[in-house]
């Protein structure tokens, strides 16, 4: 039976923070604004556009740790990372939700509620419930969630990297060239080849994207 694919936040920095567990459902919400015209005598005004709001998403996810006895907030401590202001650009960083093929606009975390609900004996959190509410970060034309085939961006694949993998193996198991394998670092912002750990998540470029002898 195929493993299930697990969501993910990609962030503005190219690093991705995969869910423990995929969200039940994602609210979306976009609303537009138009004003009433002074329409006297009428029964209902007429209407004239004026502007377009930031869509949003709200989605809940579990963490949980139980079987391996870890502590979860090394997990959750991740998603309230995304709220900390970026020394350099002066503000959070945007993220992208991704699952599978799918791929949500740019947006950043508007709030992070966390409760923790399990607790081991010697009070280490295994277990907590987190609400994440989303704002589009800006205007890029993109529907809240959809295949990236059917708008412009590249129909990029996953691949979780198994040990004893390397990037010019992957490469030729994903285009049959091994030498394409520079492609996938630099989408994956991998600055050393060597040090690729198993259970990374690697995006693969659409075969067009990565032309042969690169």
């Amino acid at each position: 039976m195929t493993a299930p694919v697990k969501a993910y936040l990609e962030t503005e920095t190219g690093s991705q923070i995969p869910f423990l567990f995929n969200p039940s459902s994602i609210d979306m919400s976009r609303s537009v604004s138009w004003k009433p015209q002074e329409s006297p005598g009428e029964n209902a005004p007429s209407l004239t556009w004026d502007r377009g709001q930031a869509a949003t998403m709200k989605f809940d996810l579990v963490l949980d740790t139980t079987d391996t006895g870890s502590d979860v907030t090394v997990h959750t401590n991740k998603l309230l990372d995304l709220t900390k202001v970026d020394s350099q650009k002066k503000r959070p960083p945007w993220v992208r939700l991704g699952w599978g093929r799918l791929s949500s606009f740019k947006a950043v975390i508007t709030s992070v509620t966390m409760q923790f609900t399990y607790f081991s004996a010697a009070g280490v959190p295994l277990r907590a419930r987190a609400t994440l509410n989303l704002m589009q970060y800006q205007d890029e034309g993109r529907h809240p969630l959809q295949n990236p085939t059917s708008g412009t961006r590249s129909r990029d694949r996953m691949h979780l990297v198994k040990p004893g993998e390397t990037l010019d193996r992957i490469a030729y198991g994903a285009y049959g060239d091994s030498t394409t394998w520079r492609v996938i670092a630099e989408r994956n912002k991998i600055t050393d080849p060597l040090r690729l750990q198993p259970g990374t998540r690697l995006i693969l470029p659409e075969r067009e994207a990565t032309p042969r002898g690169r």
